[in-house]
Order: structure tokens, then C-alpha cells, then sequence
């Protein structure tokens, strides 16, 4: 699964506004701060807020310590 990097760039949470990691094997995007999933089918995002995926804390933290592993980071800065 690929994305263009200039989409990544832009692409941000339809809820908060802010930037989301990209799981590339596993085909989703993740708002940390919302613990919520953006599912990616034949290389398009689904960014409406009713298609978002809840994540519970346990899957949480795997993701966080995954994007660690990976060395993801987001693509512009967090907001407050």
C-alpha cells in the first residue's frame, strides 16, 4: 500500500485537524490523540468521520510503540 508523501503531507484528522501516522502494511492512518483508525482501500483514504475505527488503550499503545519501532512521525506538529 503506498500513498504519495505529498498527500501525507496534507492529510490530516477530519475531527481535529491534526496529523495522522500512516500504517502502510496494515493500510490505515491513526489519530493518536483520538484513538481513532482511517481505514486506506485501493490507495484511498476514507476521512469521514462515520467511517472512523475506534481503538481501545491496549491497541493504542501497540500502535505508539509500532510507530516508534518504525520510526514514524508525523508529518507537522501536534497541536495543543
Amino acid at each position: 500500500m503506498a500513498l504519495d508523501p505529498r498527500l501525507l503531507e496534507i492529510l490530516a484528522c477530519p475531527m481535529d485537524h491534526g496529523p495522522l501516522y500512516f500504517f502502510a502494511a496494515e493500510a490505515f492512518l491513526y489519530n493518536p490523540r483520538l484513538k481513532k483508525k482511517y481505514l486506506v482501500e485501493d490507495d484511498v483514504p476514507r476521512m469521514m468521520i462515520a467511517d472512523a475505527v475506534d481503538v481501545d488503550e491496549a491497541e493504542h499503545q501497540t500502535l505508539l510503540a509500532k510507530a516508534k519501532a518504525q520510526n514514524l512521525s508525523l508529518p507537522f506538529p501536534q497541536r495543543d
